[in-house]
């Protein structure tokens, strides 16, 4: 596994080494101007205070053993201490050979050392099929999942459905209206319930099944069964949807059999043990004033014990769980079958139930879980510059297949991580479609797509990519896009470790921009076109360049979920 970061990290530890130097954790980065060289470390400024010596001092003793490490051109000290670092053509050159080599798994990497992960991302009640809403979750969860698997990390995609809360009951008294109404019956359609059309899809299915079981009978006889029909039809209608988008996940929890099980009053248990679960009265909510609010005593979760604003309620006051109480049971359940890290990715709607989760989570695994919650801010629906408004429950809503349809799955999963989670993100229907520069979709795609255009103009002329010449490969420009094609492996440790996608998106803009800019010096200068019959060498190696830029972009693109594309059309 290529990594030409890490092998030059790992050259400067060994200078350190030999100047018997105290080890440290430094760090290799790129100069912010390229004319500083390839590399800069602050490996001297680290070591200054264990080795009680200046910066610059420490800088010099290295300076020699960095310059003797293969492949080293120059070496020399920036400012109190840096060093910067420059490598050899040949070194760069080579990285092609590299790539070539290991295909669409250059940037895998070991950095996860194979822990277990579960992501939990998606989750919306199954009641009713996804709309474009769901979108960024979907795309920003499995394209972390993504980057997280390449980077090392034994995955494990998980969805939890909400399918025992009160909103169960309303779904399943919609499709019973419906039911009746396809006999013939005359309804109206109370406020509150489910009036959209997708609602009679599902009413169908029953008819289908049951027939006539469930008309003229009592609530107290269908509402039960109907409520699970009406879920798994549900659940299923969201799996198919998820495929549209190539969301595929392997575990699906329900909240319904979660409780079913016990699992609630265990956990529960598990507090009440270790003294965690008390009666108690809270006080008013601070910077309110509630008329109705009375003092009264409760079963307290102390969540405050582990960061939390407040003690939360576990029981309401008709003895019912609270919503917190059974996420409380799923989070220890996930967390035993997952053992290491956890994460989850909601909206930004749910800042304040994050408090109260990673309590809870710091409860339930005694302090031993790797807990995270990435939000995300929402997104705003666009069509030809106007807002489109939705809701679910009013059946007004954009589905998912139906954009799925409109604007084909790979341009959703890209452009839903063209912009950094906690940023509003604007989709308009009509601009996402556009052939242009300005349509990031667009112009990774025309990169790769460009790619195999230079590819069949070479077989064309009978010419192929070989890496027996790519010391021709002299041109400033050539040498710069090597380099960043060179930085995919550390990238993608990057993303996984910040558990960032979108910088994956960024990098494939950014190596786009410099292909193409390649390919217009060769529209401006016919000595730097890409295939050339009076150059057969350099053009073999210029190939190999384009092929291994294709490689990395389909590397990149396999990571977002988007499939290259072998031509515009």
């Amino acid at each position: 596994m290529t990594n030409v970061f890490r092998d030059f990290l790992a050259g400067v530890e060994q200078a350190v080494a030999a100047c018997g130097l105290p080890t440290a954790r430094f760090a290799v980065e790129l100069p912010r101007d390229p004319a500083h060289g390839d590399w800069t470390t602050n490996a001297a400024m680290v070591l200054a205070k264990a080795a009680s010596k200046p910066p610059r001092a420490i800088a010099e003793q290295l300076l020699p053993e960095l310059k003797k490490l293969p492949d080293v051109a120059k070496a020399e000290i920036a400012g109190p201490g840096f060093i910067n670092v420059t490598m050899t053509a040949a070194f760069w050159q080579r990285q092609i050979i590299a790539i070539g080599q290991e295909g669409v798994a250059f940037g895998d990497s070991a950095l996860g050392g194979n822990i277990s992960t579960n992501i939990e991302y998606v989750s919306a009640n199954p009641t009713g099929p996804m709309h474009i809403g769901h979108l960024r979750n979907a795309c920003f969860g499995d394209a972390l999942a993504n980057v997280m698997a390449k980077a090392g990390y034994k995955l494990t995609r998980e969805f939890y459905t909400n399918d025992a809360g009160n909103q169960m009951d309303i779904l399943a008294r919609s499709v019973h209206l419906r039911y009746r109404e396809l006999f013939g019956e005359s309804i109206t359609i109370p406020e509150g319930m489910y009036p959209a059309e997708y609602v009679i899809d599902c009413a169908e299915a029953l008819k289908a099944r049951d027939g006539e079981k469930w008309l003229n009978k009592p609530e107290s006889d269908w509402l039960t069964p109907l409520r699970l029909f009406s879920g798994d039809f549900f659940l299923e209608e969201i799996k198919h949807d998820l495929s549209l988008i190539g969301v595929k996940m392997d575990v699906y929890t329900s909240e319904r059999e979660l409780r079913a099980s016990g699992a609630v009053e265990k956990c529960l248990a598990f507090l009440q043990e270790r003294g965690l679960v008390y009666r108690g009265i809270l006080e008013p909510p601070k910077g309110k004033v509630l008329e109705d609010w009375e003092p009264k005593e409760q079963t307290l979760f102390r969540s405050t014990q582990f960061g939390d604003d407040v003690d939360r309620p576990l029981v309401k006051a008709d003895g019912g769980y609270t919503y917190f109480a059974p996420d409380i049971a799923y989070h220890l359940d996930k967390y035993k079958r997952s053992g290491g890290v956890m994460v989850t990715v909601v909206g930004d709607g749910h800042a304040g139930w994050v408090k109260r989760i990673k309590a809870a989570v710091a409860a339930v695994s005694e302090g031993k879980a790797q807990f995270s919650v990435k939000m995300y801010a929402l997104v705003k629906i666009l069509e030809n510059g106007q807002p489109v408004r939705m809701s679910k429950r009013a059946g007004n809503f954009i589905t998912l297949r139906d954009a799925v349809e409109k604007v084909g799955r790979d341009v959703l999963r890209f452009i839903m991580l063209t912009r950094a989670p906690e940023q509003i993100l604007e989709f308009d229907f009509a601009k996402v479609v556009e052939q242009s520069k300005d349509n990031p979709v667009f112009y990774v795609q025309y990169a790769h797509a460009r790619c195999q255009s230079v590819l069949r103009q070479g077989a064309a002329v009978n010419l192929s990519p070989a890496v027996n010449h790519l010391e021709l490969l002299t041109d400033p420009d050539e040498l710069a896009h090597i380099k960043k094609m060179a930085e995919w492996p550390r990238l993608v440790e990057q993303a996984a470790q910040a558990q960032e996608p979108h910088r994956v998106a960024y990098y494939l803009q950014d190596l786009a921009a410099s292909f193409h800019s390649l390919w217009n010096k060769g529209s401006d200068n016919t000595s730097l076109r890409f295939v050339r019959e009076d150059a057969p060498e350099l053009t073999q190696a210029r190939l190999a360049l384009v092929q291994a830029n294709a490689t990395v972009i389909a590397s990149g693109l396999k990571v977002l979920g988007v499939e290259p594309v072998m031509e515009m059309r």
